[in-house]
């Protein structure tokens, strides 16, 4: 599964509810909380971690199911809820994938990789917002697109897509939710780590 597909793949496992009722989220007692370390990803190849909100649920491995690990992986998928689960809200999500940016001939930089992004996204209902867009996350240089889809007259979903190249490969971190502020506070939750020097 490439990124492209994994960018599909949210799409097909999003589920937007026709409820009526909203959903509500019981609350755990405190003690059942698990330590911050293990909700935190880790990813040493790429020198990234993101912190997996409190409750959400984890749906990678389902998502790399068929993936030609030679060609492209998802590395994260998760989900505020279950993607069958009805609710009256966006499913908050986060999609993490990597894809060999050999199979793009002329591709030379990330930014050339938001042209099929792009088409693939809008191709789906979603708008872009505003232009492309260089985005820090710690001392990493990433380039972002902002998407953005009405679903009814009070429910909009919004994307935010993020692109790396590093070592051969392309890294795209996708988030969405249900407001631009909620996007950006997916975000904040991953951070890259400096690469070490080589000691001579």
């Amino acid at each position: 599964m490439t990124s492209r597909l994994a960018v599909l793949a949210i799409f097909a496992l999003f589920t937007i509810s026709t409820a009526q009722t909203p959903l509500h989220k019981p609350t755990p007692p405190p003690s059942a909380k698990p330590s911050p370390d293990a909700q935190l990803y880790r990813n040493p190849a790429f020198n990234f971690r993101y912190q997996i909100p409190y409750g959400w649920v984890d749906r990678t491995k389902e998502m790399q199911e068929g993936n030609d690990a030679s060609k492209g992986e998802v590395l994260l998928a998760i989900f505020e809820r279950p993607p069958q689960a009805a609710g009256d809200t966006i499913n908050s999500a986060v999609v993490i994938a990597s894809e060999k940016s050999a199979a793009y001939p002329r591709l030379k930089k990330a930014e050339d990789y938001l042209a099929p992004l792009t088409e693939l996204t809008t191709a789906k209902g979603f708008k872009l917002e505003g232009d492309v867009w260089e985005a820090e996350v710690g001392a990493q240089h990433l380039v972002r697109a902002d998407f953005s889809k009405a679903l009814n007259e009070k429910l909009n979903m919004h994307q935010s897509t993020l692109v790396l190249l590093a070592k051969g490969q392309i890294v795209t971190f996708t988030f969405i939710a249900d407001t631009t502020d909620a996007v950006n506070d997916l975000i904040e939750s991953l951070s890259f780590w400096p690469t070490k020097s080589k000691t001579k």
